[in-house]
């Protein structure tokens, strides 16, 4: 059995909305201490609606693939259902990653609400905030920074 899906391997060697947005709305930057992987996505978002994303990704190609595939499953839609896309959802969509691969994964998800975050405190909109990453409370595992 392969270590990794065609969907993964495809979204590693052709990755999807790689790049920086010019102005973007929103901005999130996570990494993991431990692995060294670093996610930046970048929003444009018109009337809730998140017209455009892109990432940059240093790491290894489960994080690549990771930050390709949440950016795949975004496009488009609300900041809700943006805020709703769970690490879950980014390895079912990938057909699954390796179990010490998970992490990428959850980098994911992270980057997704850091840059909703940014997009919400720049616009001065209230928000949840034990609905977002808080840094104070990772450990160095996975956390915006």
């Amino acid at each position: 059995m392969a270590l990794y899906t065609e969907t993964v391997m495809d979204h590693f060697m052709h990755p999807r909305n790689v790049g920086e947005i010019a102005e973007p709305d929103g901005v999130g930057q996570v990494g993991n201490a431990k692995c060294g992987d670093i996610m930046k996505m970048y929003l444009k978002i018109k009337d809730n609606i998140i017209q455009d994303v892109k990432f940059e990704t240093f790491g290894c190609g489960s994080a690549i693939a990771s930050s390709s595939m949440a950016t795949e499953l975004i496009k488009g839609k609300t900041i809700e259902e943006a805020l709703a896309v769970t690490n879950r959802q980014v390895v079912d969509a990938l057909g699954g990653l390796p179990a010490h691969k998970l992490h990428c994964s959850v980098l994911a998800e992270e980057a997704i609400k850091a840059a909703v975050k940014d997009y919400y405190d720049k616009n001065g909109i209230e928000y949840d905030h034990s609905k977002f990453p808080d840094c104070a409370g990772c450990d160095g595992e996975c956390c915006m920074v």
